[in-house]
């Protein structure tokens, strides 16, 4: 009897923190909404959806911004909205050629970052630099909401050390990287708690969270950056996979370039190889092209050698497409990148003739959709972790080690 009794305590605040975390979601989607509203997204009752909506102001989490009047019968529907200050999150994006640390709120707005481009240094000089880069944005925080900072988000390509051939980098660079234990030396460092993700992953559940995700729930997420990775949605869920990688599109074979600027392989040839920022900077350097960014190859030669890699990126990207969209039965394709958003633009146009073309009787192209957060995906992303983790309705949707959802009792634990 007393080991039921525990069991069905258990589960009656699974489901409160489940119905929680449900009405922040549906919250979250419709931007604003009264109880009514609520309780028919989330098909629970008023009576509930009014105690859930008392706990959640309670926490900080939830404020009224007005009255919205329909017609002339009955009381005017108070409105409600998230309140972005109930809750806030570091993320570290570590990228093999840059470091990004932001400050960002409940609603995804990016308060503060600090960029550092160059080559990933050795794990113990990140940790200061990193480490520095936390303090100073903590410090932006009122001080009465510190105790709000749900915690430290960590994004970067899993397999540091690996495929940098393709990436034209020494092949020692980052030897010392395979063995580090960095995200707990930084949960030591800035005494928070740390959330480790693939950074493919985590951009996409900052697209989950605060993008498309508001209003697609099964999507294939693609981030071109000095590699090319991804992440999965379905149900509204990020999907992780066995060791975490899926949708780490990047590892798909695909046919050689026909760029002259492309490296020969010995028979091996993935996405990564192709539809990356690397290749574009190879290309234009074949074509000596100098450049200070992407945002304007002023030159016609510059201009040229950007539209030949954009074809051979869209021509490698069509069957790695199609394929997700077989396998994944997934209606929706995001593409984002560090590109500018009209570079990434011109690539949907070219690649969505192409999946019309190719596709296979009976099945539609997916739609695709450029991302909603350019470069700042891969730092957003990493700051969305402890958001995700401690907000979002999937409580075990991070699965990893040590990625637990916090449970200290704060202002931004929901309420028990």
């Amino acid at each position: 009897m007393p080991n039921r009794r525990v069991g069905q305590g258990a589960s009656s605040v699974h489901i409160r923190h489940y119905n929680q975390r449900l009405i922040l979601q549906r919250l979250r989607r419709l931007g604003e909404a009264s109880r009514a509203d609520l309780a028919r997204a989330a098909a629970l009752t008023n009576t509930a959806v009014g105690e859930i909506i008392k706990q959640l102001e309670a926490g900080g989490l939830v404020r009224t911004i007005g009255k919205r009047h329909e017609g002339n019968r009955g009381q005017p529907a108070t409105m409600l909205e998230l309140d972005p200050r109930g809750a806030y999150a570091i993320g570290v994006r570590l990228d093999r050629t840059r470091i990004e640390t932001a400050l960002a709120d409940l609603g995804g707005t990016v308060l503060s970052h600090r960029t550092h481009d160059h080559t990933l240094p050795l794990p113990g000089e990140t940790l200061e630099l990193v480490r520095d880069d936390i303090e100073h944005l903590i410090k932006l925080v009122p001080a009465a909401r510190r105790r709000r900072i749900t915690g430290v988000g960590v994004a970067h390509p899993y397999n540091l050390g690996s495929w940098l051939a393709d990436l034209d980098l020494a092949p020692d660079i980052f030897a010392a990287w395979e063995t580090a234990t960095f995200c707990p030396d930084l949960q030591a460092a800035c005494g928070l708690p740390v959330i480790e993700e693939n950074d493919g992953t985590a951009a996409s559940i900052a697209e989950l969270f605060h993008g498309h995700g508001r209003s697609h729930d099964d999507f294939l997420y693609v981030f071109i950056g000095p590699a090319i990775g991804g992440g999965v949605a379905l149900g509204g869920q990020s999907l992780r996979g066995y060791g975490g990688n899926a949708g780490d599109i990047g590892m798909i074979p695909v046919q050689p370039s026909r760029l002259p600027s492309a490296v020969a392989r010995d028979g091996r040839h993935i996405l990564l190889g192709r539809a990356s920022l690397n290749a574009l900077r190879r290309h234009l350097r074949f074509r000596h092209v100098a450049h200070a960014g992407y945002a304007e190859l002023a030159s016609d030669q510059g201009a040229a050698a950007g539209e030949e890699w954009l074809a051979d990126c869209a021509d490698a990207l069509t069957e790695p497409l199609l394929t997700a969209r077989a396998l994944l039965d997934v209606p929706v394709v995001v593409i984002d990148s560090d590109l500018p958003t009209a570079w990434i633009d011109r690539l949907i146009e070219r690649i969505a003739p192409k999946l019309a073309a190719r596709v296979a009787e009976a099945r539609t192209p997916p739609m695709l959709l450029r991302g909603s957060f350019g470069a700042m995906a891969g730092a957003l992303g990493a700051a969305t972790l402890p958001l995700f983790q401690n907000f979002g309705p999937g409580a075990g949707s991070l699965a990893g080690p040590g990625n637990e959802p916090n449970r200290q009792g704060g202002p931004y634990a929901l309420v028990a």
